[in-house]
């Protein structure tokens, strides 16, 4: 029996490598991973937390616009470790690790809260979708790339992230309806962050978890400690094997807390008490790992001191690409349609020829 048939939620089961301390509490589930694989996990969660930190200075000093932070859920790089280079990741807007760690730039995450439409750009080989922030569409967008796939009789897979406020949207219902009677290749991850930007989960639905609305769709749901990277490693895996195999999709609650804000623009001291983000704050994913690593053997302050300077440096080169990335009037248009049409031509030859008027410093 699979873990995900052995951890049915509607039994109450929460799937878990990892306790809060790093010791291995399923000792068959740990994975066996390289130790070059566990050192580019550990690296990427501590590289995301920096992007974080940077990204609010940017924010506080007027560099950047209002964006969404992942502190406390940087244990989704683990499902993008369990993905292969030819599947397909659809975010929301609050996933950035994942992204880094199958081959976005980090400059790209800086450009997008800055409205810079090249942070929207992947590389060629690179299979992350753009961010989308309409809550729920993403689910949708992920469940059409993997119809697609499935009718091109492809072997890539899709994982389409959202929060649990998505839940409440109709996208999210209509992404697993199709998903369950077309039988697509995808793995569907809510990332359950216990707010809806003020709204709590409780108040949110009333099954006990979200994870079990996936059989009112017709597949699999197991909700997965979210803090815990290795739990999302180990069942994405197998969820993304069981899609390749033509065995279904699988419906991922990823039970986590959101450590800071909904976004730059919100004061979560409103509707939290600091007691309940101190009660998170043992959970938190990195000191999690980092536990383990120690208990291996494999971390060490020396190994701390180099993550943390090759992050920084990073973040540091990745804010300076961004900023010195300037964009056209053109750019505004050109992305829309592979062929401008001409009520956009008229509207850009109407904002070239204001700027001449003006002159070309004003």
């Amino acid at each position: 029996m699979s873990y995900i048939e052995k951890n049915d939620p509607r039994n109450g089961k929460v799937f878990r490598v990892l306790d809060k301390d790093g010791k291995v509490v399923n000792k068959s589930a740990e994975p066996k991973l390289k130790k070059e694989d566990l050192f580019k996990l550990y690296e990427y969660m501590i590289l995301t937390r920096v992007a974080d930190e940077k990204a609010i200075k940017l924010q506080r000093s007027g560099r950047m616009g209002t964006f969404a932070q992942s502190s406390g859920q940087e244990a989704q790089v683990g499902i993008a470790l369990a993905m292969k280079k030819e599947d397909w990741l659809f975010p929301s807007f609050r996933e950035h690790g994942a992204m880094m760690l199958r081959g976005m730039p980090p400059e790209l995450f800086y450009m997008v809260f800055m409205g810079n439409e090249e942070g929207n750009r992947m590389p060629e080989n690179v299979n992350n979708f753009t961010v989308s922030v309409p809550v729920g569409s993403q689910a949708l967008h992920a469940v059409g790339s993997a119809w697609a796939s499935k009718i091109k009789k492809e072997k890539d897979c899709t994982v389409g992230f959202f929060g649990d406020g998505a839940t409440s949207e109709g996208d999210f219902h209509e992404a697993m309806n199709f998903a369950g009677v077309f039988n697509v290749p995808c793995v569907l991850v809510c990332q359950n962050n216990q707010y809806a930007i003020s709204l709590p989960v409780k108040n949110q639905t009333a099954t006990d978890t979200i994870a079990e609305k996936a059989y009112a769709y017709g597949f699999d749901g197991v909700k997965v400690d979210g803090n815990d990277v290795l739990g999302l490693y180990v069942i994405a895996r197998e969820a993304l094997e069981k899609a390749r195999k033509g065995n279904g999709p699988t419906l991922i609650e990823a039970f986590t807390y959101r450590m800071g804000p909904h976004t730059s623009a919100d004061d979560p001291t409103i509707y939290r008490e600091d007691k309940e983000v101190k009660k998170w704050k043992e959970y938190d994913p990195i000191e999690r790992f980092r536990k383990y690593l120690l208990k291996k053997k494999y971390w060490n302050k020396k190994y701390e001191e180099k993550v943390l300077k090759w992050a920084e440096q990073k973040v540091d080169d990745a804010v300076k690409k961004a900023e010195s990335t300037k964009l056209g009037i053109d750019d505004m248009f050109k992305y829309m349609y592979k062929e401008m049409p001409d009520e956009l031509k008229d509207q850009l030859n109407y904002l070239k020829s204001m700027k001449t008027s003006k002159g070309e410093g004003e």
